[in-house]
């Protein structure tokens, strides 16, 4: 007798479980259980390194200690971050279509990079792996987009307005936060055509509040970082005897 009411119990018990995952599944669950109080253990100097964990990793961090600290070229100036057109930006900007052309194989219009993109300056005197990690800490890939004119017009709507994007192979002029004219591989700029432009994979799928770009007839993948990028033209300098520099070269007016 006992033991049948035991078997009695059980599948009651096992009745309701089923019952509740069904109900379970046509109803949302909201979660009720909270935390009593905070998990959060702060690391501060106050927290001794673990002599065994110091040891295990100390290899691994005396070679990325020397990637880093290698030097790859010399800057005179530094090159800096600004508003509307600034030296660092019109390096990257350009260095980006240069180095994504050679690997993409053909001609492309335009290059552009935004500031909030570039971290970090290039300080005056050598110029190491490590600045560029910390001018370019993301992993983004060159693109290579095709647009139709009205969507290279909105760039350019966007550059005049909000002031961050610099573009390479084009000039423009802007009066009170709006183009004027542009001049794209040195001819007037056409509506009617189609432009191709090579930016980070960050800005082409709307990063930055770039959002047109996504409208692009056509996405090309290059396999290029952004960063390599930045690497590779240095080097190449460097190899070249030359130093890394760049000028506010006038590529934006501003009409009063």
């Amino acid at each position: 007798m006992k033991l049948k009411f035991i078997k009695n119990i059980r599948w009651a018990f096992l009745s309701i479980g089923v019952s509740l995952a069904l109900s379970a599944c046509s109803r949302e669950l909201i979660p009720t259980a909270q935390l009593t109080k905070p998990t959060d253990i702060p690391v501060t100097t106050q927290v001794p390194p673990d002599p065994a964990a110091q040891e295990a990793i100390a290899p691994y961090a005396a070679r990325v200690n020397e990637t880093m600290n290698e030097v790859i070229g010399q800057a005179p100036v530094a090159l800096e971050k600004g508003v509307i057109e600034s030296a660092l930006g019109n390096f990257v900007a350009d260095l980006t279509r240069e180095q994504t052309m050679k690997v993409y194989g053909k001609p492309i219009d335009m290059g552009g990079m935004t500031s909030g993109g570039l971290r970090n300056p290039i300080d005056k005197g050598p110029v190491t792996v490590g600045d560029v990690f910390e001018l370019m800490p993301f992993e983004n890939e060159m693109l290579v987009l095709t647009l139709s004119g009205q969507t290279v017009k909105d760039m350019f709507d966007y550059a005049a307005r909000v002031q961050n994007l610099s573009i390479a192979n084009a000039t423009y002029t802007m009066r009170n936060g709006q183009v004027q004219s542009i001049i794209i591989g040195g001819e007037p700029f056409d509506i009617n055509k189609t432009y191709t432009l090579a930016i980070s994979d960050y800005l082409a799928n709307g990063g930055d509040n770039m959002s047109f770009l996504k409208n692009a007839q056509k996405v090309e993948q290059t396999g290029l970082l952004a960063r390599d990028a930045i690497l590779n033209k240095i080097k190449e300098l460097t190899a070249q005897g030359k130093p890394v520099t760049a000028e506010v070269d006038g590529r934006v007016k501003v009409l009063n």
